[in-house]
């Protein structure tokens, strides 16, 4: 007698380019235990939902019954063999082994891995061989004694705790992992799914204690409302357009489905078919990027209202011109409220619809794509929305111990305040549940959605040292070392499942903790995955850090008092840049946020009014700035509005009021600082001796304030010399370095040039003669010089 035993790996993603997948088990052919693992090929199929699934069934003997078996998928990609298709670690601090297991017995159910949780959870379709295809609503809920979907009045498009808004309320069954279903055939009152595209919903659940709650799903693909009202609670009877997306119903969206700008709606293929019309190609490393980090909502220059995708999609063309190949977005999932940085996020699969929604976003992509320009996405998992409450607080229960999305240690009696028991984390809400599977599922499920149907090409996480460093106790700020070590188990299974997915995403992190293992593999080693993390202190070093050791170099300099800087701390910082980082001379965070912050031409002129000779001096300096970053070792990146010089702050709360004028400053008084970027950016992108990761500096002096380092690769060898200097060295300065050799070398860019608006010193675009490794060249002040060997 023998118990066959199915094993199912589903990924949650059509038409996955997944090669000889197999199954592998601690059994052997006899299906015995065994330490040598057994191999069976897994055969593709097609689950109800139309997603890939793979199947494989194993024979036991039943005299294992009882016996403890593990097992893992094993698949090739195009080019990688042999890659552990098990993203998901062990809940064991001590271990990192990824595995799945059970014990055999008779009757026993299929034994699933679900790479994602796609199409398990929200508003689903359901295809139906004989018939039109059908629906299913599914959320996980597992403390409600009850749970019934409410389909609400679209004229509406919000459902009150009275029930005011609703139109059908129609009850659902409780399956499997906590999870509430319905679907077509079960209640008259769901059609077919194509007839229920654009319905708005919500869940009434039923909490443990028997109390009511309306609760949007948080696996929506899009919710209801481009403004910024949130009744509360209380019976509405506005516009839906009004409505704040966090708070107001979900609504049934299909994927497969683009509409355009026109209105027309399309299929999601026709809509890509031209997505890279003329052989335009995208940057293939992280190396090769030049990234421009842009805020949606800051664009929309004269208007009263935030900037949108279609205000994105129409600065593309500057963005191309200026030679950037890498934009990155700042959350574009739904937050709440029109005016905000977006780092709140409520809904991670809804792209905001005050932004305009999931269908521009994917045409924001597409017009990226066909300027070959990649598109990286910011997302934020450390917390979630501090005023999301429909959207996933207090979900099916009031018991703090049973916030299923929230992470809570003990007891609420163990505490003065209740809330003592969630983890802080540096961030602007509590820490997530990163052990529970479903919460992982979340962001991990959306991620690949968001890349399977919007066609990103990258991420960066946000404050991920927030995941797996800073978690402490809220009561009294005590360590919550279980918390950071499942947050690490966490952002592995993440960029794990990335790498599946789709190898060649760009992956990036804001992390500070110094800790290797961010940019060691994780889907083939044990480190966290990441191509690399953001550099804070290079901007400190270059610019300014209030309050930090750091060297400050535009900051210091702008008191105009010639004091002595240390190059030498931006020396280190450039070294440093090599090893797998993301520099940039601006982020969001510090155009004026951050205290002591501000725009860079601000920055290098201590404050002072940019006009007249402080505005020459605040540009050169900010021209500087520029050269060092792109220049660099890194992966450079700079914000918006650098490019032509911008000089308003950009902060979280009146960021409105302070929007630059890019398309029009680039045509006006921007237009030299615009032209020294976009050839510095020619410089880096065109260049594998920059590109490369090849650094040296010979030559440091902190009181003339003078760097130099090459960049080089095989072929060619770049001597960058950078000064500081309120005075520039007419007569020559003597630089010192082996590479220079006897060779002869020519200056190739002068960020002092008068076609940037610098005093045009330099060597004139000249040959220079270096004789036994000294260069005697003429630097500029406030400068950058490019020099290659001829």
């Amino acid at each position: 007698m023998t118990v066959n035993v199915q094993f199912r790996f589903r990924s949650g993603l059509p038409l996955m380019a997944f090669d000889n997948v197999r199954l592998r088990g601690s059994w052997d052919e006899q299906g015995q235990p065994s330490n040598d693992w057994a191999s069976h090929p897994m055969q593709r199929s097609r689950d109800e939902d139309g997603y890939d699934v793979f199947v494989a069934r194993v024979p036991f003997p039943d005299g294992e019954i009882g016996t403890h078996f593990r097992w893992g998928i094993e698949l090739d990609r195009p080019g990688i063999p042999d890659l552990w298709a098990i993203a998901t670690e062990l809940d064991d601090e001590a271990s990192s082994r990824r595995e799945r297991s059970f014990d055999l017995q008779q009757g026993i159910g299929p034994q699933t891995y679900y790479l994602t949780w796609i199409g398990r959870l929200g508003a689903n379709r359901v295809e139906r061989r004989n018939s039109v295809d059908g629906i299913r609503f599914s959320v996980w809920a597992p403390n409600a004694r009850a749970v019934s979907l409410v389909l609400a009045d679209p004229a509406i498009g919000y459902i009150a705790d009275d029930g005011t808004g609703a139109v059908a309320t129609i009850g659902m069954r409780r399956t499997v992992d906590g999870f509430w279903s319905v679907e077509t055939g079960e209640d008259h009152g769901l059609s077919d799914f194509d007839s229920m595209v654009g319905t708005p919903y919500m869940y009434r659940i039923t909490r443990d204690d028997g109390s009511l709650a309306y609760r949007t799903d948080i696996w929506s693909l899009m919710q209801i409302g481009a403004g910024d009202f949130d009744p509360d609670g209380a019976a509405y009877h506005g516009s839906p357009a009004a409505l704040d997306g966090p708070q107001s119903c979900s609504v049934v969206c299909d994927p497969t489905r683009v509409v355009l700008p026109s209105g027309q709606e399309v299929a999601a293929e026709t809509f890509w078919a031209d997505e890279f019309v003329g052989g335009q190609t995208l940057p293939e490393r992280l190396e090769d990027l030049v990234i421009y980090e842009l805020h949606v909502g800051a664009l929309g220059f004269g208007k009263a209202a935030p900037g949108t995708l279609d205000d994105a999609i129409a600065l593309i063309e500057h963005l191309s011109a200026l030679g950037v190949n890498a934009v990155e977005l700042l959350p574009i999932a739904e937050f709440e409220t029109r005016a905000n940085w977006g780092y709140g996020t409520s809904h991670f699969f809804a792209a905001d619809q005050g932004a305009g929604g999931t269908d521009r976003l994917k045409l924001f992509v597409k017009v990226c794509h066909q300027r070959g320009i990649a598109v990286i996405l910011d997302v934020c998992y450390n917390h979630f929305d501090p005023d999301g409450e429909r959207a996933q607080w207090a979900y099916d229960s009031s018991d703090h111990t049973r916030n299923i999305y929230y992470w809570y240690e003990g007891r609420p009696g163990d505490y003065a305040d209740p809330t003592g028991g969630y983890i802080d984390n540096i961030s602007t809400g509590w820490a997530p549940r990163f052990d529970e599977e479903a919460v992982r599922q979340l962001f991990i499920s959306s991620a690949a959605f968001i890349v399977s149907i919007c066609h990103i090409d990258g991420f960066r996480l946000d404050q991920t040292s927030s995941i797996h460093q800073y978690p402490v106790l809220h009561a009294d700020g005590r360590r919550a070392d279980r918390a950071a070590a499942s947050g690490a188990k966490f952002l592995k299974q993440w960029t794990r499942t990335m790498r599946l997915i789709k190898p060649q995403l760009f992956l990036t992190a804001e992390d500070y903790s110094d800790w290797s293992a961010m940019t060691e593999p994780s889907l083939t080693g044990d480190g966290l995955g990441f191509d690399a993390t953001w550099y804070g202190d290079f901007h400190h070093n270059l610019v300014e850090y209030h309050g930090g050791a750091q060297a400050q170099l535009l900051k210091k300099a702008g008191f105009g008092d010639k004091r002595a800087l240390t190059m030498s701390s931006l020396a280190g910082a450039l070294q440093t840049s090599a090893r797998s980082k993301v520099v940039y001379n601006q982020s969001h965070d510090d155009c004026g946020n951050r205290e002591g912050s501000a725009r860079t031409a601000v920055i290098a002129v201590n404050f002072a009014p940019v006009v007249g000779e402080a505005r020459a001096w605040a540009e050169a300096r900010s021209r500087f700035a520029a050269a060092m970053t792109l220049l660099s070792p890194g992966t450079p990146m700079f914000f918006m509005g650098e490019e032509i010089g911008a000089q308003k702050p950009y902060r979280y709360n009146d960021f409105l009021e302070n929007r630059e004028n890019i398309l029009g400053e680039a045509d006006g008084s921007g237009a030299g600082m615009l032209s020294c970027y976009r050839d510095l950016i020619a410089l880096s992108v065109h260049q594998d001796a920059i590109r490369s990761r090849n650094i040296a500096i010979p030559l440091v002096h902190d009181e003339n304030r003078v760097i130099a380092f090459h960049r080089w690769n095989d072929g060619e060898d770049f001597l960058v010399v950078g000064s500081l200097n309120d005075a520039p060295f007419e007569h020559g300065y003597r630089l010192h370095s082996e590479r220079l050799g006897d060779d002869l070398w020519g200056e190739i860019f002068n960020t002092d040039a008068h076609i940037y608006g610098g005093w045009n010193v330099g060597n004139g675009g000249g040959r220079i003669r270096a004789t036994a490794g000294v260069l005697d060249a003429v630097l500029p002040a406030s400068g950058v010089l490019v020099f290659r060997k001829l």
